[in-house]
């Protein structure tokens, strides 16, 4: 009899602890779908228990979405570092989520982007919520980008990638309009950037923003988050919370860009004389790609311009970096003067071009000349009076991780590129065919001053006046 009851209360233990697991499942599985669900693109409304059955039906389009696109499973674990209300009870304080399981590629399909625009709502934006405005340090390797900016109509760009990302991890408050977004420069297609910087309303976790003294350690980790969800080429370094009245664009005091190169056989003297004299403010007019219909001021200030090597050699030669600093710049104006200071490394132009250049009543025309190779130009860093970026030991410790995994990759790849050179036989006569070669180009070169020119700023805005009345 003792024997019977001793194996009947066994079982029951057993039943128990087979019961406890299930509901442990459950409440796992219960948790997996309100994270689908509060990202979820397929209009619902939530009706206590029922927003369950709805969110396992998004589920299952999730699930196959997901297999083509593996951040999915990234981003769904963002809930962790986004305290409430971001989880799946706000989603019935919001009345609708405003689904976009539905994709092609990276972009949302025509029925999500009708219904948004016929409901006035955003996919991707709590309006709801607290906010703050915020500035993100951002770094970039612009070689697969159109450019920054995202307001041409040419993907991919870093801007649409960050919005993105912004979109997704549901920190965007307002549209992007709304959001008082702005960006401190405009890099050019395959520029990079190690200190770039925009600013704009994002979410927040701490209620009363402007309220007394504020812990920062309770904020989102803007970094951690966002790091999660960028691709892989586009990192956010750092953030700061900014006053109302900060601009990424006017408020930053300076600009800092760094220009790779080899040396080869450029005389970096000459080049660095001729550097000299871009200190200061001028007209740089003949140094940019002019934009007249939108820019009638081309004086811009220098305040550094120095030409130094980075202790790297490879095949007896020598990478070189030039640093530019200055509080703004105009279009391409650096990679036009980079272009003109090869040049005169080349000994195919005298320093003193520069001075001619600068002279806009001697050269009112800008010479036609091909602009240096945007690849070796980083945005190394903008200043502003009172930005002081954090960035947690968590996100500190990815960012270290995965910029030390890039390094490690592309010192591989350059070892196997050596590797490849080591075994093909030496050239003769490098030494004379390297003298035939200069020699060749400065016969074929034809000075800046007395090549083509392009129309004046005079020139370009008397035609733009002229379409302007022709329009009326």
């Amino acid at each position: 009899m003792a024997a019977a009851e001793a194996e009947t209360a066994a079982a029951l233990r057993a039943e128990v602890a087979a019961l406890r697991m299930r509901v442990q499942e459950l409440e796992r599985e219960n948790q997996r779908l309100a994270k689908v669900a509060s990202s979820c693109t397929c209009g619902f409304k939530e009706d206590g228990i029922g927003s369950v059955a709805v969110a396992s039906s998004c589920l299952y389009r999730s699930n196959s979405e997901a297999q083509h696109n593996e951040k999915f499973h990234q981003s769904s674990s963002l809930e962790k570092d986004l305290s409430p209300p971001f989880d799946h009870t706000v989603v019935s304080a919001e009345r609708e989520i405003h689904c976009n399981r539905n994709v092609k590629g990276n972009g949302v399909t025509d029925d999500s982007s009708k219904r948004a625009k016929r409901t006035g709502q955003h996919v991707g934006i709590l309006s709801h919520c607290s906010k703050r405005l915020v500035a993100l340090k951002v770094m970039y390797f612009g070689q697969r980008f159109y450019g920054f900016s995202s307001e041409g109509n040419t993907e991919p760009t870093v801007e649409s990638e960050i919005f993105k990302a912004l979109e997704r991890a549901k920190l965007l408050v307002a549209s992007r309009k709304e959001s008082c977004y702005s960006r401190c420069g405009r890099t050019d297609k395959g520029v990079s950037a190690s200190g770039q910087v925009i600013s704009l309303y994002l979410r927040s976790n701490i209620k009363d923003v402007g309220g007394g003294t504020l812990d920062e350690r309770s904020e989102i980790d803007y970094v951690k988050v966002l790091n999660r969800i960028l691709p892989q080429d586009i990192r956010v370094l750092g953030w700061c919370p900014v006053a109302a009245d900060f601009h990424a664009r006017f408020t930053c005091l300076g600009r800092e860009y760094k220009y790779l190169f080899w040396k080869q056989d450029l005389d970096i003297l000459e080049m660095q004389k001729a550097a000299s004299k871009f200190v200061g403010e001028h007209d740089f007019r003949n140094f940019c790609k002019m934009d007249a219909a939108n820019v009638s001021n081309y004086r811009r200030r220098i305040t550094e311009f120095t030409i130094s090597a980075c202790d790297i050699r490879s095949s007896n030669d020598e990478l070189c970096s030039m640093t530019i600093k200055g509080t703004a710049f105009l279009w391409h104006q650096v990679r036009c003067m980079v272009a003109v200071l090869f040049l005169i490394g080349q000994g195919l132009e005298s320093p003193s071009v520069v001075d001619s250049l600068l002279d806009i009543t001697k050269t009112p025309r800008k010479p036609q000349y091909k602009m240096a190779s945007e690849l070796p130009l980083i945005l190394r860093s903008c200043q502003f009076d009172k930005a002081d970026f954090m960035c947690s030991s968590d996100a500190n410790r990815s960012l270290t991780e995965h910029l030390n995994d890039g390094y490690h990759h592309y010192m591989l790849q350059a070892e196997i590129f050596h590797e490849a050179l080591s075994c093909l036989p030496l050239p003769d006569a490098t030494a004379e065919s390297n003298s035939l070669e200069t020699l060749h180009k400065k016969r074929n070169h034809i000075p800046l001053l007395s090549r083509q020119t392009e129309p004046s700023y005079e020139e370009r805005i008397a035609k733009v006046k002229t379409k302007l009345t022709d329009n009326l």
